[in-house]
């Protein structure tokens, strides 16, 4: 199993940018896609953008495209966001998924946007 560790939230204004990391150790050569998920108080976790192990595939939220980038160095997992608002406050949590399924999660990483 992979285990996962992000970093790089915090509290940002309006406009503003974070980047969060992910650091991914244990057996990562059977991971095919990882990505972030956010969970906002009262709302179910939503994807915010996967990126495949080749990095050649990624997918966004609809609600995040053109505004943050997902990308991937070996077993490091960065998530740049640009122009934050309000609506992007949430624990931003990374997430593995290996070859036969298995789903790994990090603990979570809080990112708070004042207006």
């Amino acid at each position: 199993q992979v285990q996962l560790e992000e970093s790089g939230g915090g509290l940002v204004q309006t406009g503003g940018s974070l980047r969060l990391t992910c650091a991914a150790s244990g057996n990562f050569d059977s991971v095919d896609f990882m990505g972030w998920y956010r969970q906002a108080p009262g709302k179910e976790r939503d994807l915010v953008a996967l990126i495949s192990t080749s990095a050649r595939f990624t997918n966004y939220g609809d609600s995040v495209k053109d505004r943050f980038t997902i990308s991937r160095d070996n077993a490091n997992l960065y998530l740049q966001m640009n122009k934050l608002t309000p609506e992007d406050t949430a624990v931003y949590y990374c997430y593995a998924v290996e070859g036969d399924g298995t789903t790994s999660w990090g603990q979570g990483t809080q990112v708070t946007v004042s207006s």
